[in-house]
């Protein structure tokens, strides 16, 4: 039977282990690198003209009236329950409104005409800051049956 041994001088053995390391660091920074996050990044969405709007909302089969109304208004710069829960309807679809506090927007209003069985009183909210889509929802505005969803229309808990 033989026995194979190796004697290891300190420094050899520091520049083995310091070689692992470095290859392991450029590994690790490669595969981190090319990954895809888990994180979702938003686009930037061009909203400025009516065209856009409408095509964007008909992206998720939406079919809108043409005439929209608008409004200028400023998210506020300290929020409540009902903003924070409002912008994570907003996260869940790739939007987030933090970066907006104080400024001023546009609201566009668009009614929706072609939501399940339901003929009246559906509205999409499109909120635009310096011609660019920052956030929406679609929701129904009736009193009795009011809901709010994301674009996508899935019915979240706000």
């Amino acid at each position: 039977m033989k026995i194979l041994t190796f004697k290891l001088k300190p420094k050899t053995l520091f520049g083995i282990i310091l070689a692992l390391t470095g290859i392991a660091v450029i590994l690790l920074t490669f595969i981190s690198n090319h990954v895809d996050s888990t994180e979702s990044v938003s686009a930037v969405i061009s909203a400025s003209t009516e065209e856009e709007r409408i095509n964007y909302l008909s992206a998720f089969g939406w079919e809108t009236e043409k005439e929209y109304e608008t409004k200028e208004l400023t998210i506020p710069a300290q929020w409540n329950d009902v903003y924070n829960d409002y912008n994570e309807v907003q996260k869940n679809q790739g939007f987030d409104l933090t970066d907006y506090k104080g400024r001023k927007v546009t609201l566009y209003t668009y009614k929706v005409t072609n939501y399940k069985d339901i003929k009246e009183g559906i509205v999409a909210d499109m909120l635009v800051c310096d011609g660019i889509l920052i956030g929406g929802d679609i929701c129904n505005t009736s009193a009795k049956d009011g809901f709010l969803t994301g674009f996508k229309g899935e019915q979240g808990s706000f």
